[in-house]
C-alpha cells in the first residue's frame, strides 16, 4: 500500500514539472517573456486618472490621463515588444521607458523617464515631427515616419542597450538615441525635462484620454545577448 501510494505520488510530481515545463515554453517562445497575459492585469499597476481594462484578449482605457507600468521589476539591455492599434485614424499614446523609481503618479514618468510616443499626426495638437509615432517625445527626430493608422496594427521594438534607446516601428528604424546627444529645447510645459535617463527602468503603458484610446494585446521583454 505504502508503495502504491508513493507511486501515485511520484506520478502526481512528475506531471506537475512537465505542465510547469510547457507553461514556461509558452510564456518565453523564442525568448519573449510576455508581461501581458491577455486575460488580467496581473503584475500591472495604474497610477493617475482613468484606468484600463482587459477585453478579447487586449487591453484598452477609460479617461486619462495615467499610466499602467509594470511593479515586478526594472529593465536594461533588452528589447520590449509591444503590438498595439489605434481605435481611431489616429490616437495618442506612449511607452514610457527608463522610469527610474516606482511611479506613484501620471507626471513623474513625463518629466524624468522617456516616454515613445504613439501618434501619427502630432499637427493635430499643434506640435511638429519630434512628438510623432516612435520617437522620445519632443527629444528626437524621427528616421521614418511609419506608423500604421486605425484599425491596422502596429508592431513596436524598444531595445534598451546601457545608455543607448532604439526603436524600430513596422520594421524600420525610427530613433537611435543615445545619452548626452544633442536635444531641442522645451516647447511646451508638459514636454520632459532635459537631462540622462538610468541605464534601467520601470515601463509603463499611457492611456491618454476618452478620445485617445490605443489597444495593447502583446508586451514582451527579451534580453540583449552580447
Amino acid at each position: 500500500m505504502i508503495k502504491k501510494h508513493f507511486q501515485q505520488g511520484l506520478l502526481a510530481c512528475l506531471s506537475l514539472i512537465i505542465l510547469f515545463s510547457t507553461d514556461a515554453k509558452a510564456q518565453n517562445k523564442d525568448g519573449w517573456r510576455q508581461l501581458f497575459n491577455g486575460k488580467d492585469l496581473n503584475g500591472w499597476k495604474q497610477v493617475g486618472k482613468g484606468s484600463r481594462y482587459v477585453k478579447d484578449g487586449l487591453t484598452g482605457s477609460h479617461g486619462g490621463m495615467g499610466l499602467l507600468y509594470w511593479t515586478k521589476e526594472k529593465f536594461s539591455n533588452c528589447t520590449i515588444r509591444v503590438v498595439y492599434k489605434m481605435q481611431k485614424f489616429n490616437s495618442n499614446a506612449g511607452v514610457f521607458i527608463r522610469i527610474p523609481l516606482e511611479p506613484r503618479e501620471e507626471w513623474m514618468p513625463v518629466f524624468y523617464g522617456y516616454e515613445v510616443q504613439i501618434d501619427n499626426h502630432p499637427e493635430t495638437s499643434k506640435e511638429d515631427d519630434y512628438h510623432i509615432t516612435g520617437t522620445l517625445y519632443s527629444l528626437t527626430k524621427p528616421l521614418a515616419k511609419p506608423g500604421k493608422p486605425g484599425p491596422q496594427w502596429n508592431t513596436m521594438e524598444i531595445t534598451l542597450d546601457g545608455p543607448r534607446t532604439i526603436v524600430v516601428v513596422n520594421g524600420q528604424k525610427v530613433t537611435d538615441y543615445k545619452e548626452g546627444d544633442p536635444t531641442p529645447a522645451r516647447k511646451f510645459d508638459f514636454e520632459p525635462f532635459r537631462g540622462t535617463r538610468p541605464n534601467e527602468g520601470y515601463i509603463g503603458l499611457q492611456n491618454h484620454g476618452d478620445d485617445d484610446v490605443v489597444f495593447f494585446k502583446e508586451v514582451a521583454v527579451k534580453p540583449l545577448h552580447k
